[in-house]
């Protein structure tokens, strides 16, 4: 993966990044491309997955943040 493609999908919101990396998945299942365009393609989906994986954790310390606030009220 080049350094603008992986700047590209650190700017990506959880949605955007879902739903590429289901598109990816698809892509891969279905076969029919050359070893190096299937590494570039896998290569692609891990950067997704973890950018999926960096908004839910986001979002569920802000949950624990919120409910912990609660209860020092």
């Amino acid at each position: 993966m080049t350094e603008a493609e992986i700047t590209e999908i650190a700017g990506f919101g959880y949605e955007r990044a879902r739903d590429e990396l289901v598109n990816v998945v698809k892509m891969l299942e279905q076969g029919g491309m050359d070893l190096d365009e299937s590494l570039a393609l896998w290569e692609r989906g891990e950067a997704l997955a973890t950018r999926c994986e960096e908004h839910l954790a986001g979002a569920r310390q802000r949950v624990e943040d919120a409910l912990a606030k609660r209860d020092e009220e």
